[in-house]
């Protein structure tokens, strides 16, 4: 509507064959670039999210505490989704394999913590206690447990990270 009421407006001036034409591109245009405006906009909110987003620390995704009687057993362990923390060191990075067994302890935890699930009793710890902390709370056990089975499947994770990333004896 507003190209024709554009062209009629021109046709009434006599002799402005030229503006005629004029007016009409630049209605045009600027239809166009109306048009194209959401587009151009959405573009550069989502180009700003992602250079937002680049440097953004990965969600952390458990924090264990372990503690013993025998020598190099204090380690206290942030795991997030891409690296590992070992006795406030810097982070190190997790390979794949950790990650996606992190990502699925972090699951299997959740549920039982949220879970009505009693964790039966368990002998005195022989060498290692675990305190491990999520959003949903803690949990504490010894290292002779071994129902469910998350726990014991924890404590060999938090060992072979600690050895394998962190390069620590234990």
């Amino acid at each position: 509507m507003r190209l024709k009421w554009r062209v009629r407006d021109a046709r009434k001036a006599p002799g402005k064959a030229g503006d005629l034409t004029l007016k009409l591109r630049s209605t045009v245009q600027f239809a166009t670039l109306r048009q194209r405006r959401p587009a151009t906009a959405a573009a550069m909110a989502l180009l700003a999210f992602a250079a937002g987003a680049c440097g953004t620390p990965s969600p952390d995704l458990f924090v264990v505490e372990r503690d013993g009687t025998v020598p190099g057993a204090k380690l206290k362990l942030l795991v997030s989704d891409q690296t590992a923390r070992c006795n406030d060191r810097p982070p190190e990075r997790l390979t794949s394999a950790q990650i996606v067994e992190a990502r699925d302890i972090r699951r299997d935890l959740l549920l039982l913590q949220a879970g009505d699930e009693a964790i039966p009793e368990a002998p005195p710890a022989q060498f290692f206690t675990f305190a491990v902390q999520t959003e949903e709370g803690a949990l504490r056990y010894p290292d002779t447990q071994q129902r469910p089975v998350l726990l014991p499947r924890l404590s060999r994770f938090v060992r072979r990270v600690a050895i394998d990333t962190c390069g620590l004896k234990r």
